[in-house]
């Protein structure tokens, strides 16, 4: 995957994953547990994420929760940031373009990665989850682990729920995402409608 379309996916990010998630039966899977599914391919060791030199002047640590789905035939795709944390502002951008670095330099080591399915699972199902990401700065080093804390989710699903929770009540959805909600507004009253008129009649 290049690096226009990789920007595109991050620009995309949780409307690409929420579109994906709906459409086709996938998994939802937290940091850690996919070993059970699957397994990385053959011969390939995992690419890392290198620190944006664009930043490496300010030496400033970070970490970022990277979203992406594993397809059915093992790669990688639909990146969006899920949490993010630095050592000079906390979740706060110090300067502009500040996460959009990370979140490129996160996806380009994570469009590299190649799953296949481990031996013995008959159903392939493609699978959301994450990666934490930490990004040491020449100037504020900190050790690895206290680092990607900042981090680390623990609960996926939760976490994606939160995300896009607060998008929307920013305001700050496609219209793709706003056409969703009403017409699954729409088929909630739908349901309701049919529920009401399908149960037997009070004191009868």
């Amino acid at each position: 995957m290049n690096r226009q379309r990789i920007f595109a996916a991050l620009v995309l990010g949780l409307a690409l994953s929420g579109t994906a998630l709906a459409q086709e039966k996938q998994r939802i899977a937290n940091e850690g547990t996919i070993g059970d599914k699957w397994m990385l391919a053959d011969g390939l060791q995992l690419a890392t994420a290198t620190y944006p030199a664009s930043l490496a002047p300010r030496g400033g640590s970070a970490c970022i929760a990277l979203g992406y789905l594993i397809g059915k035939d093992g790669t990688t795709s639909d990146f969006a940031v899920l949490k993010q944390w630095n050592s000079e502002a906390g979740e706060v951008a110090p300067v502009e373009g500040y996460w959009q670095a990370f979140a490129q330099a996160g996806a380009d080591a994570v469009s590299q990665w190649r799953f296949k399915a481990r031996p013995g699972v008959d159903v392939v199902v493609p699978t959301y989850t994450v990666a934490t990401l930490g990004f040491q700065g020449g100037k504020q080093p900190m050790d690895a682990a206290t680092l990607r804390g900042h981090c680390q989710i623990k609960d996926l699903a939760d976490q994606l729920a939160r995300v896009k929770s607060k998008r929307f009540e920013r305001g700050d959805t496609t219209k793709q995402d706003m056409e969703k909600h009403r017409l699954r507004q729409q088929e909630q009253q739908v349901e309701d409608t049919l529920r009401r008129a399908n149960s037997p009649p009070r004191g009868g």
